[in-house]
């Protein structure tokens, strides 16, 4: 029996499909280069008169690759530089979200 496509987490992952390259750089380690989907959703929040606009960033990865990293460790993806919200956010599935801020 042949696994699915998305069973082999390094293939999902190729940067010629949609996912790309980003550097992490854990406090006090190496910097290294991880594959990830980088996605930027927008929010707009209403609280009575008062309305938020905002945006999320994150990088979705293989949760092998960020295992090391904490909040604040910087990730630089696309020339822009982040920092981690908080630890990775591990999904279940071999995937992990890394919520990030512009640096």
């Amino acid at each position: 029996m042949v696994s699915p496509a998305w069973d082999d987490l390094d293939a999902f992952l190729q940067v010629d499909d949609f996912a790309l390259e980003a550097m992490v750089t854990p406090r006090g380690g190496v910097s290294r280069q991880i594959r990830g989907v980088f996605d930027e959703p927008y929010f707009n929040a209403q609280l009575g008169e008062y309305e938020a606009d905002a945006t999320q960033p994150r990088l979705t990865c293989k949760a092998a690759d960020v295992a090391d990293l904490r909040d604040r460790d910087q990730v630089t993806i696309n020339g822009q530089n982040y920092y981690l919200l908080s630890n990775p956010q591990e999904d279940g599935t071999g995937m992990a979200v890394l919520a990030l801020a512009r640096g």
